[in-house]
């Protein structure tokens, strides 16, 4: 259910959707006024979920659900790095979300609130939604006895998913690179290109590799808002994202030898041109050093009375030329 729209409630603004999930019951929308009625309920789970909130948004929440100071400081801040944090009253998680618009990545930011008996989600910069997993929650009432912390690692998951959509259109870009470079090498324009494509899968590997330590750690750590019995799905996640890195290295490692490839074709044609360079300034310094000889006037030079002097210092050259060829040719110089 997605509620900003031109006629939503300046309070409402940023809020894409607010449900209790009960087992057995249909999911019942709650405006955010009644967030802290609804959470003393302990009447099911209670998953809010924020699209660029305002800060007025998130103070409010923060307060009816009883978040402290130092939290909410960790909330409203901007992240350019996963992390996970741990409150007293709920746990944070924050992970970095890819997504790959004409062929560049864009990065966004999602923070998972886990709490007892409610879930908050918070997307800033990320445009696909959690839709999905909400369908999948309102068609499967056994999940929702599992708890926001089973439900968290479900997200996590499914950012993982879009983790491996954006990386496979870098590989079609990568396979583009790796056929252009087959049919006709590369350019400079070619060679920066190159260069930004690196650089976006580096860009990408420093957004993922934290969250496998993070899921991890969410795996083996006891803490106050994940169950011991969900602890096995945060470890299914990090695997997963650990390929996902390895995902990463392998396309960092084509492009790597696309250009170190390029690089040694592009030696190998420069020493082609240098032979063939040296063989013709060789075969051209027979000529060149008679006319020098003959150019020099000497005023006795016996054979320029000769009548066959000329076509035999010719002849001679033409034949020394003709075999320099032939040696630089059977060499493979020519």
């Amino acid at each position: 259910m997605v509620i900003d729209s031109p006629d939503t409630p300046a309070a409402n603004q940023g809020v894409v959707a607010s449900m209790l999930y009960r087992p057995g019951l249909d999911p019942l929308h709650v405006d955010l006024d009644q967030v802290a009625s609804c959470v003393m309920s302990k009447n099911g789970l209670l998953w809010i979920g924020l699209k660029e909130p305002s800060l007025g948004q998130l103070q409010k929440l923060g307060a009816d659900l009883g978040f402290s100071r130092k939290a909410m400081e960790e909330i409203t801040s901007p992240h350019r790095r996963p992390k996970v944090v741990e409150y007293e009253r709920l746990t944070l998680i924050v992970a970095i979300t890819v997504e790959v618009e004409s062929l560049r990545p864009s990065f966004g930011e999602t923070q998972i609130l886990i709490g007892e008996g409610f879930l908050v989600t918070i997307r800033r910069g990320a445009m696909a939604t959690h839709q999905e997993l909400r369908d999948q929650l309102e068609n499967s009432p056994e999940f929702l006895g599992r708890g926001a912390d089973y439900v968290a690692s479900a997200l996590l998951d499914l950012l993982v998913d879009r983790y491996i959509i954006a990386l496979t259109k870098l590989e079609s870009v990568v396979e583009g690179v790796e056929q252009q470079f087959l049919l006709r090498g590369f350019r400079e324009t070619d060679v920066r290109r190159l260069y930004r494509q690196r650089r976006d899968l580096l860009r990408i590997h420093t957004a993922i590799a934290p969250m496998a330590e993070i899921c991890r750690r969410l795996s083996r750590v006891e803490m106050r808002n994940i169950d011991a019995d969900s602890r096995a799905y945060f470890g299914e996640v990090a695997d997963r994202v650990l390929r996902a890195n390895e995902f990463i290295n392998s396309l960092r490692e084509a492009l790597a030898f696309a250009f170190e490839a390029s690089l040694m074709i592009g030696q190998s044609q420069q020493t082609d041109t240098t032979k063939k360079l040296a063989a013709w300034a060789a075969i051209l310094a027979v000529p060149t050093a008679v006319a020098g000889i003959y150019g020099m006037n000497f005023k006795y030079m016996p054979e320029l009375d000769w009548a066959y002097g000329y076509p035999l210092v010719m002849g001679a050259t033409f034949a020394v030329c003709a075999v320099l060829y032939w040696k630089f040719r059977k060499s493979n110089w020519l």
